[in-house]
């Protein structure tokens, strides 16, 4: 069920970041039952979440997410057991292929922000075991092809038995401010002129977020912070990440320089000026548009960073 947020730091996200939600219950204590799953998938009443092989499901007006009976969801592809709300299971299969007739269906991307807790929760946890069922179908000891095992949640090797379990990718991202009404903002080189975010990058080997916040900031941009504080996180199921969002603030020197590889362009911005900007697709082209254009889209926990600090006092 969706995590309520605790009285905290005025410095964290203070409402529960959208791809955070969720309304069922994953039911991790049936996953070795055969006999209830078999009996979950007979039931009419189940309702199976099909998605097709390029991440989509078929939506609804509302929006909400189309849900078939089993015996509706009989395609090929890998089962999956999501959980429950109250009596009712849930289910989806992961098709093996693009699936025809796809006028009304969306990705998570496209229509994450706008689902329920349950929808949104059922949708995010299918996109994360799919991208890794199909990225992780070789046992890493010996190669083999390993088999789905405990409703979708594992793969097993036949040849050496050993188990493996979805990867989660650790990353942080983070909002840097001067403590004078300023943030960072940045944008890599496959993004377009004026469309900028926070900073981000992976959790290293051997290291914790803090240090990996303090290290990306200053492999980024050159500046050196502190006071770094956990903001909240978020699954990013593009293809397996969890977002760990923190606020850091500049130690020193604010002179920007930018790595011109992962970074080609970055500035510090004041409030009124991140107010202005519009979002992601809406920027404005042309020698007198400002450099800051375009704001990451509201599903994402870099918007909600953003806004938290628009909403804080220095």
């Amino acid at each position: 069920m969706t995590p309520s947020r605790p009285e905290a730091d005025p410095w964290a996200i203070p409402e529960v970041p959208l791809l955070s939600r969720t309304g069922h219950d994953r039911r991790a204590d049936v996953r070795d039952d055969p006999e209830y799953l078999q009996h979950a998938w007979h039931d009419p009443a189940t309702r199976v979440l099909l998605l097709s092989a390029d991440g989509a499901a078929q939506i609804a007006a509302g929006p909400d997410l189309v849900l078939r009976s089993p015996a509706e969801a009989a395609v090929p592809g890998i089962r999956v057991y999501l959980g429950a709300v109250g009596d009712t299971d849930f289910f989806a299969v992961l098709a093996d292929a693009a699936l025809p007739g796809q006028e009304s269906w969306a990705t998570l991307r496209d229509v994450g922000a706008r689902l329920t807790d349950r929808d949104v929760g059922l949708l995010t946890t299918a996109v994360a075991l799919q991208a890794w069922h199909h990225r992780h179908p070789h046992c890493p000891r010996c190669g083999a092809l390993t088999r789905p095992a405990r409703a979708g949640w594992i793969r097993s090797c036949p040849v050496d038995g050993s188990e493996h379990f979805p990867r989660t990718d650790p990353a942080v991202i983070m909002l840097v401010h001067d403590g004078q009404g300023r943030c960072v903002l940045a944008r890599g080189p496959q993004w377009a002129p004026g469309r900028m975010s926070v900073l981000a990058g992976f959790v290293k080997a051997g290291e914790s977020a803090e240090a990996a916040v303090a290290r990306e900031v200053g492999e980024e941009v050159g500046i050196k912070v502190r006071d770094i504080r956990y903001a909240g996180s978020q699954p990013h199921p593009f293809p397996a990440s969890l977002m760990l969002g923190f606020t850091a603030r500049l130690d020193g020197d604010p002179t920007l320089r930018i790595d011109g590889t992962e970074i080609v362009e970055a500035g510090w911005f004041t409030r009124e000026q991140v107010r202005a900007t519009g979002e992601w697709g809406d920027e404005a082209a042309g020698p007198d548009a400002p450099p800051l254009r375009g704001l990451p889209p509201s599903m994402s926990i870099a918007r909600q960073l953003i806004n938290t600090w628009l909403a804080a006092a220095d």
